[in-house]
């Protein structure tokens, strides 16, 4: 695929992805990223649709229709049961200790992870770039940082989850 085609075709497939994207409860850049992927693939077959134009709104449409209909059967994982407003008070003073337990294992934990993994507990929902500043490193190493840190916590939490 040209630069060319891509340049020309993504005004067209940002406004019908924007567009249908809402009435199929999805986001518009999913929208788009499938189309462009299905359109590389017909291209890799060098089977390439006579009207791209037309093409694309029926795929960004197809496209649509299908995130629809697989939304229907998909179910977000919880690990607690949702939260309808009704609990009682023992499910609150369960979930207040596994807060503490959680809270006293990242202060336990070495290095920078205590505070690492105390912004990324913080009720403000910071986003990556203002942990890395708050933290005084770099955006790129905070994910790996992450990785290690939750994995330092998985460790002290086995003991004491194995032992309950």
């Amino acid at each position: 695929m040209t630069r060319d085609l891509v340049t020309e075709l993504r005004p067209l497939l940002a406004a019908e992805a924007s567009a249908e994207a809402h009435a199929a409860g999805a986001d518009p850049d999913d929208l788009e990223q499938a189309v462009w992927l299905r359109l590389l693939e017909r291209l890799d077959a060098e089977d390439p649709p006579p009207d791209l134009r037309a093409w694309l709104r029926r795929a960004v449409r197809s496209e649509a229709r299908r995130t629809r209909r697989t939304s229907r059967f998909e179910r977000p994982y919880v690990a607690e049961p949702v939260d309808d407003g009704h609990r009682d008070p023992e499910r609150l003073a369960l979930a207040a200790a596994r807060g503490r337990a959680l809270r006293e294992a990242v202060r336990r934990l070495p290095g920078r992870c205590p505070r690492l993994m105390e912004a990324l507990l913080s009720p403000e929902d910071l986003t990556y770039q203002e942990i890395a500043g708050e933290l005084g490193i770099s955006q790129g190493s905070l994910g790996p940082e992450r990785s290690r840190c939750l994995g330092c916590l998985r460790r002290l939490l086995t003991p004491e989850v194995a032992a309950r």
